[in-house]
């Protein structure tokens, strides 16, 4: 049997020799001075040869235990280099199944149980951010690391809610290739308990009215996109979802050169289960119609009010909205969502009597069946009036929204505003039915 020592001092010659080392290994020594391990075996009456690899590569004990499992298989009746060319292609194919061409199938398979906005979420949520590090990579090339480096830049943002959803859908796309005989192992799950704990509660929003205005004054100084920009501000005048703006659809507004210009939401996008969802109006005022026309010559072309920056036909992120907050200032103070606690707490507060209504304008879904079963487009004057009313006290002191293509604007704190008496509006006459508890 061969020694480390002999394969070592074996030099080249002018011809190839081979040195044995038992039971049909043996290393081949090449005259450029290249060593090759073989193994020769003998099956259905046929001398034949399976190449092991080369030394130093492939060491003395590592070239054993190959020539182990050779015989083996020889005794199986099995043909080592027959087995040694499908592991090769079995690696080939593996290396052509991808997280992100399994995650497709994934959500295609899905995306029909789903609302359709929440399955745009799901494959956005991957584009966004997991597709980009792990989804030109074969599923069994992941690694738990890997996985938790991707969500890590999550939770950095900071987006620590996202990360936890990521990783459930990066989950759910490892069982679905289990299931399926594409892979072994569900690296995100093993990841899960080492993200950063959700925070419930509340989320984060200013509630006076000088501070949110200060708020649309801030951003409109930073030098962001101007749809990211009018965005923002078309969220803060209708109160609306921060999801149902960034899907806005230009088929969606009606009457705009009217005197009754409405936003209407399909319920397919409305948040809620099935039976709960309804089509919501929203009443939209002359400085939310400003918004749009001063979008028009951007993204009208686009499907969307608000599209995403790289990709056309596709909605602007939610985030886009939230990094814009970030960057003047407000990161863990007010977020996009923010507004809808704002429109509720000040228009409460000045109209205490149209709580219904102002519940109606959020879409809040009452817990009463035959309240739920309310027409979202009940009490439009009335409604019409009080969004005209959290316009004028949201805008006092704001350029039109065309001043917003035009780049950021850098001028001093904004004052605070003037109070604004209930009575600005008329209070309304009585109306049947009863409020909403608060």
């Amino acid at each position: 049997m061969l020694t480390d020592r002999q394969i070592k001092t074996a030099t080249a010659r002018e011809k190839l020799y081979r040195l044995a080392d038992g039971g049909g290994l043996h290393l081949q020594v090449m005259p450029s001075g290249s060593k090759l391990w073989h193994y020769r075996y003998q099956l259905a009456g046929k001398e034949k040869t399976l190449s092991i690899g080369t030394y130093p590569d492939v060491t003395l004990a590592q070239a054993r235990e190959a020539r182990d499992d050779a015989r083996r298989l020889v005794r199986e009746g099995r043909d080592p280099s027959t087995e040694k060319r499908l592991r090769r292609v079995a690696r080939v194919e593996a290396s052509a199944i991808t997280f992100e061409a399994v995650a497709r199938a994934w959500h295609e398979q899905l995306k029909g149980t789903w609302a359709p906005r929440h399955a745009w979420d799901v494959l956005n949520s991957l584009e966004v951010d997991v597709f980009p590090d792990l989804g030109a990579l074969p599923l069994r090339d992941i690694t738990p690391p890997m996985v938790l480096t991707v969500l890590r830049q999550i939770e950095d943002r900071p987006a620590i809610e996202t990360a936890h959803r990521v990783c459930q859908r990066i989950s759910a796309v490892f069982i679905h290739a289990i299931a399926s005989g594409q892979a072994e192992t569900d690296p995100a799950a093993v990841v899960r308990k080492a993200l950063k704990p959700v925070k419930r509660g509340r989320q984060p929003a200013l509630t006076k009215i000088d501070e949110v205005r200060q708020v649309l004054h801030d951003v409109d100084a930073q030098a962001a996109h101007p749809v990211t920009k009018l965005g923002l501000r078309f969220l803060a005048l209708t109160a609306a979802r921060p999801g149902e703006v960034a899907g806005a659809r230009w088929e969606e507004l009606e009457e705009l050169d009217g005197q009754e210009p409405v936003w209407r939401i399909p319920k397919e996008r409305m948040k809620g289960r099935d039976e709960k969802r309804r089509e919501h109006v929203v009443p939209l005022t002359p400085a939310a119609v400003a918004v749009v026309r001063a979008l028009e010559d951007l993204t009208g072309r686009s499907p969307f009010l608000f599209p995403n920056n790289r990709h056309f036909h596709r909605p602007m992120s939610e985030n886009a909205l939230g990094y814009l907050l970030n960057r003047a200032g407000y990161h863990s103070r007010h977020v996009p969502h923010g507004w809808r606690a704002a429109f509720s707490s000040i228009m409460n507060e000045r109209f205490p009597a149209d709580r219904a209504i102002i519940d109606l304008m959020l879409a809040h879904v009452p817990k009463d069946k035959v309240e739920a079963a309310y027409n979202r487009a009940l009490h439009m004057p009335r409604r019409r009036e009080l969004a005209q009313a959290w316009a004028d006290m949201l805008m006092e002191g704001m350029p039109a929204a065309g001043a917003l293509l035009n780049g950021p604007r850098r001028t001093p704190k904004m004052p605070a505003a003037a109070p604004v008496a209930a009575a600005s509006v008329a209070a309304p006459a009585p109306r049947p039915g009863r409020a909403r508890a608060a």
